[in-house]
């Protein structure tokens, strides 16, 4: 099976490394994926998928097989933007090929994992290696823009209810089985404007911000530690604030926060270390989570809070030993066994409705919302080959 499986991704790879160059090809930032979307149908239709259709957020799904038991694997197909183009040495969207890599926005993040995961669908339904399976490789969008909101409308409509889900963002060919969740957090703070001529007039909000900053950055040395998934963490990642003008002083200033939660956190415990601070306490500040409203492209809106839970499965889980046999026997190595940095779409599926996920990817997270990203072809070969055998010797999970 093994040599019958590494043939057809030699007699394939051309096609799978033409329709990645031509995703990345097509901008596809959160919101704005109804072209890339057509693409994708377009190839599975091609490739024989048994089933193809878009649900009402415009999150494309294939479908190979039919039996008993389903699973899917989930890639999504939303990009970031590309940032400051002189900060490029390429063109983003060239879909740029040589003899090791692709190149261009999406390519490890995560575009390449979602073109292994339609070959190896193609491959597994031209073998027969499905045994009773239905298997989709689900295509999600707004993932960049709010992790997880497509897999809620996915579940919450019951558009598909996989028994487990494996990820193909990148983990450079390890095996993942966690990440730490995470939140959006903004304080608020007011002031009294007054001219800037004699500030002591006025009560300046900025300078309330700054003793709250201090606290914060004091806050993220002391946050709980795990030991297979780190440290909780917070950044304040963007400051605003309001003023008359440039000659007055300021009467608003707000700040949001980026916070991980690690093992043992949760957004309300997050939430109550900031109110606790004695900044917050003293200058009447308003801490709260940001919400999610932004349109799909096919204009469904989602009113949802921006809070993603931590997630993991155990270490010896049937699903995490599984992967890792099989990419062992594609490829005569033991991965490495780990977890996301970043956070991913399993924040809702195992996160938030406790179905089972596991990670496993071609590129690497390094890549991910930089300038100059690509994707190793040996990986997308080494992918195909290990979601295939993954799936043809699945056992009860």
């Amino acid at each position: 099976m093994k040599n019958k499986m590494k043939n057809w991704i030699r007699e394939h790879e051309a096609d799978a490394f033409a329709f990645l160059r031509e995703l990345i090809a097509i901008p596809s930032t959160s919101g704005n994926e109804k072209a890339v979307v057509e693409r994708i149908s377009k190839e599975m239709h091609k490739l024989n998928f048994d089933e193809v259709k878009v649900d009402g957020m415009g999150n494309v799904l294939g479908r190979i097989g039919k039996g008993n038991r389903t699973i899917a694997f989930d890639g999504h197909i939303d990009t970031v933007d590309v940032g400051v183009l002189e900060n490029w040495t390429f063109d983003p969207f060239a879909g740029r090929e040589d003899d090791e890599y692709i190149y261009g926005r999406g390519a490890s993040d995560q575009t390449g994992g979602f073109v292994s995961a339609v070959y190896a669908g193609a491959m597994l339904r031209e073998f027969g290696f499905l045994d009773g399976l239905e298997v989709w490789i689900v295509g999600t969008v707004q993932e960049e823009d709010c992790d997880g909101l497509c897999w809620q409308y996915i579940l919450n409509e019951g558009v598909l209810e996989p028994e487990f889900v494996v990820l193909t963002e990148p983990t450079s060919l390890g095996v993942y089985r966690g990440q730490r969740g995470r939140m959006e957090i903004r304080v608020d703070v007011k002031g009294i404007s007054a001219h800037g001529s004699a500030p002591e007039r006025g009560d300046n909000a900025i300078y309330k911000m700054a003793g709250i900053l201090g606290e914060l950055e004091l806050l993220n040395e002391q946050l709980a530690d795990d030991p297979f998934l780190g440290k909780g963490t917070l950044v304040v990642s963007e400051i605003f604030y309001s003023s008359p003008s440039r000659c007055a002083v300021a009467d608003g200033c707000s700040i949001s926060i980026d916070r991980r939660l690690t093992t043992g956190e949760t957004p309300q415990s997050a939430i109550d270390e900031i109110r606790a601070l004695e900044s917050i306490k003293n200058s009447g500040a308003e801490v709260g989570v940001y919400r999610y409203k932004k349109p799909s492209y096919t204009s469904l809106v989602q009113d949802v809070s921006c809070e993603f839970p931590t997630w993991t499965i155990p270490h010896d889980h049937i699903l995490v030993t599984d992967l890792e046999n099989a990419h062992q026997a594609m490829h005569a190595q033991k991965p490495v066994t780990d977890k996301w940095t970043f956070s991913t779409n399993g924040v809702s599926i195992m996160g938030m409705k406790g179905i089972p996920c596991i990670g496993y990817g071609p590129g690497d997270e390094k890549e991910a919302h930089a300038p100059n990203e690509k994707i190793r072809k040996e990986d997308i070969r080494k992918a195909i080959g290990t979601y295939g055998y993954f799936v043809a010797i699945l056992k009860e999970a």
